[in-house]
């Protein structure tokens, strides 16, 4: 094998995350800064937290309520629905 091609590994490497925890591993770095770590995670806090911003959910929600409310007023196909439903979110914009 080839000496001296692999990086110095240091034992005693400073991970800092954003929300202000710190913890020591091993890397190849001296240190190391996160975003997010098992502190913080929502899989590791089990917090949830649901960040919508584009509203997507509202929008998928008020979608389908409209295409409820078409089909119950008058037994159409599903494409008749879908068009209906499209129309009318064409119309509030």
């Amino acid at each position: 094998m080839k000496k001296d091609i692999h990086p110095k590994y240091n034992k005693n490497c400073q991970v800092k995350c954003a929300c202000g925890n710190a913890f020591v591993t091993g890397s190849t770095k001296d240190e190391i800064y996160v975003e997010i770590c098992s502190a913080c995670h929502p899989f590791f806090t089990g917090k949830q937290k649901l960040v919508d911003t584009a509203r997507r959910v509202e929008k998928f929600q008020a979608k389908t309520a409209k295409a409820k409310e078409i089909s119950s007023q008058k037994p159409v196909g599903k494409k008749k629905v879908r068009r209906a439903v499209k129309k009318a979110a064409q119309t509030e914009k």
